[in-house]
């Protein structure tokens, strides 16, 4: 009989804190808090692309969590894109906008780096590679 968990204590500790993380980041986009494009750029387009980011990160993030406790590889990946999606908006936007580093939320600029150093650690990567399908 093939089960189907939120979490999945079996998994290395990377993995288990990155599902945590995943969840707790849609949580907290879904609060109004989380990634904040449009108030680092400002103008029109800011806007779309906030939401955007925003639901991609909500919905992403709970599939990711979901998926990879349940040892799909498809969740890994989306995982790994939900988890770098704010990192590369920031760096393009200090780029282009010629915006400072301490113009963003210092939290969670935190655990958007955690996150990602969880879901790419070598402890991750290697059950990914032996367990997930």
């Amino acid at each position: 009989m093939q089960t189907r968990r939120w979490v999945n204590q079996s998994q290395p500790q990377t993995l288990q804190i990155a599902v945590f993380l995943l969840y707790f980041g849609a949580v907290w986009v879904l609060l109004g808090s989380g990634p904040q494009v449009g108030a680092a750029v400002g103008g029109a387009n800011a806007n779309a692309i906030e939401n955007f980011a925003r639901l991609f990160i909500a919905v992403g993030g709970v599939y990711a969590g979901y998926a990879i406790s349940n040892e799909q590889k498809l969740g890994y990946y989306v995982g790994i894109a939900v988890a770098a999606l704010p990192l590369v908006a920031k760096v393009l936007i200090m780029v282009r906008y010629s915006v400072g580093l301490f113009d963003f939320d210092l939290v969670n600029l935190l655990f958007e780096i955690a996150l990602l150093a969880l879901i790419l650690h070598t402890q991750s990567r290697n059950y990914v590679r032996i367990w997930f399908k």
